[in-house]
């Protein structure tokens, strides 16, 4: 079974028109450098822009199977230590934005996910979210799905902003500070 994981589109975290500083290599040797977040997947990617081609951060570029505009072609993954400071500042950016964008895809988490054991729900590992919040996100689900997270808020009492909350759980699992990931693909 092929796990590779694929992303289509990425977000510009940084841009590294001389390549990373710490290379020792003469300057004429070094590559522009893009580090980016995968949209889809959240994964973290170094890549290569295409010649003479300057893109910046929160820009999102292509970087699929097709023909691409901005990016010649991928490194591979970037641990998130790799990270340059602005990179780092934009990492939590970049994630609200892709949330913001895409918000039905995280509202269908709330009205999908399921139990990962007979003690423990997918849901209770959202920040802010524990037992109580989750039964009654359970029980309102029940009665009529979600239909945005102003929904949500409206019909689950006290509970933090979803889509904070979600963010901070993503941001989390591309640090790797969680067992069970439920929106970083590894």
């Amino acid at each position: 079974m092929d796990r590779t994981i694929h992303e289509e589109e990425a977000v510009v975290l940084d841009f590294l028109p001389n390549g990373y500083p710490m290379d020792t290599r003469p300057s004429h040797m070094k590559t522009p450098i893009v580090q980016a977040l995968g949209k889809e997947h959240f994964v973290l990617l170094e890549l290569v822009p295409k010649k003479d081609v300057r893109i910046q951060p929160m820009a999102e570029v292509y970087i699929g199977d097709g023909k691409r505009e901005h990016i010649h072609h991928i490194n591979g993954r970037l641990a998130p230590s790799k990270l340059t400071p602005t990179a780092r500042a934009e990492l939590e950016f970049a994630v609200r934005d892709i949330i913001r964008k895409s918000e039905k895809r995280f509202v269908d988490f709330f009205n999908t996910a399921q139990p990962l054991s007979t003690r423990m729900h997918s849901i209770e590992l959202i920040p802010g979210i524990g037992k109580k919040r989750m039964w009654e996100v359970l029980d309102e689900r029940k009665a009529k799905p979600f239909d945005g997270f102003d929904d949500l808020k409206a019909r689950v009492k006290l509970i933090p902003d979803p889509a904070n909350c979600v963010a901070k759980r993503i941001l989390q699992e591309i640090h790797g500070a969680e067992k069970h990931n439920l929106f970083v693909q590894n």
